[in-house]
């Protein structure tokens, strides 16, 4: 098996530690691959959109989804370190409205499955980071929401370090309590 899978708190959202291959000349690993995805998470996904973003320390980017279209998300990190949060905004969930976070870096080179229904987000550790995800549905703007990052009934506890730097779509995200749910 290409992964070494680990539970979190919330059901479905799994962390994934790929096998490295490693000796004096550098390290080689399967990023992704369908088959073993699938072995690993119990879960066939196709993966139809391939995003990277690069942010600075500080920079708190989240809690994202979309309540139509809703995209599941593999994460992970190909430089620097961030703080990675997903919130179940399944309604039907026992854990809804709760979250889970890991740090993922390029040093530990953990991913992380993030389902639909799942709100998620990230804070940048260190000076500057490269994060790639892969998604199961395209980017629909009419569909995105965001919840306010700091929302005092989710709680999540980002690991600030100072005040985050925020878009302001992040800055007036809309509480929990007014958020678009799952069923």
């Amino acid at each position: 098996m290409s992964y070494t899978v680990r539970t979190t708190p919330l059901a479905g959202v799994l962390t994934l530690q790929p096998k490295i291959f490693s000796d004096a000349r550098g390290f080689f690993f399967e990023s992704y691959n369908a088959r073993e995805f699938e072995n690993a998470v119990g879960l066939k996904r196709d993966f139809v959109q391939d995003n990277h973003s690069q942010s600075t320390r500080g920079v708190l980017r989240g809690l994202h989804y979309q309540i139509q279209h809703p995209q599941g998300k593999l994460v992970r990190v190909v430089e620097g370190e961030v703080f990675d949060v997903a919130v179940d905004l399944r309604r039907s969930s026992p854990s809804f409205g709760k979250w889970t976070g890991v740090k993922l870096s390029a040093e530990n080179k953990l991913q992380f499955w993030i389902p639909e229904g799942f709100a998620h987000g990230f804070y940048v550790l260190s000076a500057t980071t490269e994060f790639l995800y892969k998604a199961t549905d395209y980017y629909h703007p009419e569909f995105e929401r965001s919840i306010l990052w700091n929302d005092p009934d989710i709680g999540v506890d980002w690991c600030l370090r100072g005040k985050p730097i925020l878009a302001e779509k992040d800055a007036v995200g809309k509480s929990f309590a007014d958020a678009d749910v799952f069923a």
